[in-house]
């Protein structure tokens, strides 16, 4: 399964690690912050030439000016070493600069933001830069022992050899500072309201209850009634001469019963599927399988004998549900795969299918939903499409 974050990828094989794009996104990320630089220099020059009188006023209105782009660029940089949605604390519409010095006063997520644009110009941008040099310049020194004017070829092979190999050993305390700075990163301008989740968790159950009471009422209702009419009507034929006008009528009342009594329990299923509450998720994902035009391989794997909390495998079988509707509907593929597994109390989840790729959660195809789903119950989602495939969608739900 694909690495969600640089920490991730980090801690699993060596070779796994050193051989994909993790050090190297890990890298960008910290030179990124090159880019600081000469803001900061520009004001110790101004500090310089005209003072600290005039620097300081200066510093703070460009800080003022610059934290929500600074903010907005920092959660768009965060996709290179974590790639869960870092969304905008001030929610859809964010303030223009007149609304934003309006609301500044009560606005916590704007005093962060302001906080750490102060923190990017004083210290962070040279800490990042810092750490860099300080993880390669030996092995950089050794590689370019051979290139040294006062050194002979042959004495100088042995440097170069050991600064190849301590080279890849330089990836991990760059990638280490690079996922702790993300981690503040997220903490400070992406943070999860915890009141905020558990009112949305308070939401979810109340709407849970409310669906499973519109099953149970469309199952001992509805349903029944119209199990009794299609029997009424298939008695009522058989008292009719065979081919008679009345005998048609009722045969195709008939058959309009049943394709209604069809669609109700298709609906029911939709709402809550039985096979879900009375065997649980592998059982049902195995069934919305079933009934998926592109072929699906099923491979959940549970703690024998467990059942998980009813929100987690409501949740669970959404996604999984939304994402083989997605992949009939848009991907072009020939074959789908689900996995899942419990991993410390959390269920991961992977739907992975053959198409063309291509996959944009903000592109109007129910991905953006299903990571607010997934927000409900604390989970988090990652999607992995390129152009020309495969698709990988990932999902993550805590079971605590």
């Amino acid at each position: 399964m694909p690495s969600l974050t640089a920490l991730d990828a980090m801690s699993g094989r060596p070779l796994r690690y050193l051989g994909s794009a993790w050090p190297w996104r890990a890298l960008a990320y910290l030179l990124i912050s090159a880019g600081m630089g000469p803001v900061a220099a520009g004001l110790v020059h101004l500090a310089y030439e005209r003072g600290v009188a005039v620097a300081v006023p200066v510093a703070v209105a460009l800080v003022v000016v610059l934290a929500p782009w600074l903010a907005r660029f920092e959660r768009w940089r965060l996709r290179l070493v974590d790639r869960g949605p870092a969304r905008d604390p001030h929610g859809p519409v964010s303030p223009g600069p007149p609304g934003r010095f309006r609301v500044l006063p009560r606005d916590q997520a704007g005093w962060r933001e302001l906080g750490f644009a102060a923190v990017s110009v004083l210290a962070l941008w040279w800490i990042d830069l810092g750490l860099v040099a300080l993880g390669l310049w030996l092995p950089l020194a050794l590689l370019s022992a051979p290139l040294q004017p006062s050194v002979e070829l042959l004495p100088s092979l042995p440097f170069a050899a050991a600064g190849l190999v301590t080279l890849p050993i330089a990836a991990y305390p760059i990638t280490a500072w690079a996922a702790a700075r993300a981690t503040v990163v997220r903490a400070v301008l992406a943070p999860r309201e915890a009141e905020v989740i558990r009112s949305r968790a308070r939401l979810a159950d109340a709407f849970e209850n409310e669906r499973r009471r519109i099953e149970r009422d469309l199952h001992d209702g509805a349903q029944q009634r119209l199990v009794a009419l299609t029997m009424k009507l298939g008695l009522a034929e058989l008292d009719l001469p065979p081919g008679s006008a009345a005998a048609v009528q009722v045969r195709e009342a008939y058959e309009e019963a049943n394709k209604a009594l069809a669609e109700l329990r298709e609906l029911i299923r939709g709402v809550h599927p039985q096979v879900l509450a009375d065997r649980g998720l592998p059982a049902a994902v195995l069934d919305v399988a079933g009934r998926s035009p592109v072929p699906v391989d099923v491979d959940i794997v549970l703690r024998e004998g467990r059942r998980l909390p009813p929100a987690v495998e409501v949740t669970a079988y959404y996604v999984v549900s939304e994402a083989l509707t997605n992949v009939a509907k848009h991907s072009g593929a020939s074959r789908c795969r689900v996995r899942g597994r419990l991993v410390k109390d959390v269920l991961v989840l992977e739907i992975r299918d053959d198409g063309v790729g291509g996959a944009d959660q903000g592109g109007g195809s129910g991905l953006e939903g299903l990571a607010d789903r997934l927000a409900v119950v604390d989970g988090t989602m990652s999607l992995y499409s390129p152009a020309g495939g495969p698709t990988v969608l990932g999902a993550e739900i805590p079971c605590g």
